[in-house]
């Protein structure tokens, strides 16, 4: 169980938050209609680091994915690429985020007329990340993860909430936020590092390995130990820092390092990374 307020991890059978002393209600009491939660996904994740979400379809059952993530499907299963949102208005709007936020601007909409199946996959190497959320629950996710959901899950544009974070934090200032109920998947590059934070307990992570956090996790930057460290240490100029209560996902592997390492004929990475840090706070360009 996870407290709404806080983000807290509570032992199961909870009648309060021991973080914030906040009560807890029971979870299908949303909308206060136990109906309104929606059916458990039927799922598995295959593979390592080229990983396959194989998702088995209930009769009446649907799921919404970011367009160009389907693998294959069955052909019980229909499709259909649209807007998000019931009126031109929501339409709109819900195009303009996912503009923001680096995604396509339409998502494909999968309905089985019978039991079925369908798999999404990443666009390149990594791993694949599944979140059930509660009524209410939100998780914060790096721009561009998105790879499929249930229709309740509600997608969202989340603004990092310090300045310095949005300049220095490798995200930018936008971020994807998910809310409950209903199960969300994503993808990133690597392997991942899935870790719960105490009340208070932090986390320096180098910039751009973030891959998701609840929203009660806080996010800032710092700027590291000293210059020596900075310019010649490979690891740039400034470190995130998550404060808990809450869960986080790290990576291993961005895209960004994935396509500098790839790249012919350039420099050592790490040498590379200090180069970037100066030209970023500069405003100097990294050449990728």
């Amino acid at each position: 169980m996870i407290c709404s307020g806080c983000g807290a991890q509570l032992p199961a059978g909870a009648k309060f938050c021991g973080a914030c002393g906040a009560p807890l209600a029971p979870p299908a009491t949303f909308g206060g209609d136990a109906a309104a939660m929606p059916q458990k996904l039927d799922y598995s994740i295959i593979g390592d680091n080229l990983q396959m979400a194989r998702v088995r379809l209930a009769p009446g059952q649907q799921v919404y994915a970011e367009a160009g993530r389907m693998v294959y499907k069955t052909p019980n299963v229909a499709w259909e690429t649209r807007m998000t949102g019931e009126t031109l208005g929501d339409k709109l709007i819900g195009a303009l985020k996912r503009t923001v936020t680096g995604e396509s601007l339409f998502v494909t909409y999968f309905y089985a007329n019978g039991p079925g199946e369908v798999g999404f996959a990443g666009s390149y190497p990594g791993r694949i990340q599944a979140f059930d959320l509660m009524p209410g629950q939100s998780i914060l996710v790096q721009r561009e993860a998105f790879l499929f959901a249930q229709p309740t899950v509600q997608f969202n544009v989340a603004l990092v909430k310090r300045l310095g974070a949005g300049f220095f934090g490798g995200e930018g200032f936008i971020l994807e936020q998910f809310t409950g109920p209903g199960a969300v998947f994503i993808h990133a590059g690597g392997d991942f590092l899935d870790l719960t934070l105490g009340p208070g307990e932090a986390l320096q992570i180098e910039t751009g390995c973030i891959v998701a956090f609840d929203e009660s996790v806080s996010y800032d930057i710092e700027f590291v130990g000293g210059i020596r460290t900075a310019l010649f240490g490979g690891e740039g100029l400034f470190l995130a820092t998550l404060t808990g209560p809450g869960r986080v996902v790290i990576q291993s592997m961005t895209l960004q390092r994935m396509r500098r390492e790839l790249a012919p004929g350039q420099q050592g990475s790490h040498d590379r990374n200090s180069v970037n840090a100066l030209g970023g706070l500069f405003g100097g360009g990294s050449g990728d």
